[in-house]
């Protein structure tokens, strides 16, 4: 069974984007254990606009569906050419 590499990728970036997103609302709000990960998301991305702040959602949101969208989207690439090879 083939996948539908593009729908593969929007839905892969999406569930990136939520990830990201929550994260950083988690470590505002002071949920505990979500600051260290929103710091690995600072020291990632904080060259590149995200910060632990409101704006800081959005901008990893942003990043998370990048994130999510390219990889998960060539893992769905790779999966189909193996697919055609049986």
């Amino acid at each position: 069974m083939k996948l539908n590499t593009i729908n593969f990728a929007i839905a892969a970036g999406i569930i990136g984007a939520l990830c990201y997103g929550w994260i950083t609302v988690g470590a505002l709000i002071g949920v505990p254990g979500f600051m260290s990960f929103a710091k690995l998301l600072v020291g990632g991305y904080g060259l590149y606009g995200y910060s632990i702040s409101w704006l800081g959602v959005l901008i990893g949101a942003f990043w998370g569906f990048i994130e999510g969208f390219l990889w998960l989207g060539l893992l769905a690439l790779i999966y189909n050419k193996l697919v055609d090879k049986k």
